[in-house]
């Protein structure tokens, strides 16, 4: 057994890096991906119970967010996911605004701000998003909007990539517990 520290790339990518579907994806990827984004209002708490709030002001990586910006971001993140979703819904192919997240994570709120804020949004914030994915067909998952950065993406690939996103964050999370023995 190898005694080796995890190298960078596993200390970003716990659960490995997000892999764009090279086809649509099927109902019963659809409805597990959605069962995710349901569960992650649950698990992401879980993942920080009982942590100071000293513990969460450790990085997860050197030179990484610490433990509630992680948090705050995943709460950031999901929230201009949402609101793309809606707009993908209601327009035609639109071109959305990307945001920097890295900047978003240093403004106060997340840099500093409580949690429970977080995890009560997206509590909310999921229960409204899987109501709406749950609502939708084929045809609605195939719509597309503009991303600046990463081009043209169905909304399958969307709830996709949001599904890893819960799970990426939470494994970040985990995985500091555990090598720091929390």
């Amino acid at each position: 057994m190898s005694t080796a520290a995890p190298s960078e790339l596993d200390l970003r990518y716990p659960v490995g890096k997000f892999r764009r579907p090279a086809t649509p994806l099927t109902a019963a990827d659809r409805d597990a991906c959605i069962h995710e984004l349901e569960t992650l209002p649950a698990q992401l708490p879980a993942a920080v119970a009982g942590l100071s709030e000293e513990q969460l002001d450790v990085a997860y990586r050197p030179g990484g967010w610490t433990l509630r910006q992680v948090v705050n971001h995943v709460a950031d993140s999901h929230i201009n996911s949402y609101v793309r979703l809606r707009w993908a819904l209601t327009e035609e192919s639109p071109l959305i605004k990307a945001y920097d997240e890295k900047a978003w994570a240093e403004l106060v709120d997340a840099k500093t701000g409580p949690i429970a804020l977080s995890l009560s949004l997206l509590e909310a914030l999921h229960a409204r998003w899987v109501i709406l994915l749950r609502s939708m067909d084929d045809s609605a998952f195939a719509k597309t909007l503009q991303h600046p950065q990463n081009g043209e993406m169905r909304l399958d690939t969307l709830l996709a990539l949001y599904a890893w996103h819960g799970r990426h964050h939470t494994a970040h999370i985990a995985e500091t517990r555990k090598s720091r023995g929390w």
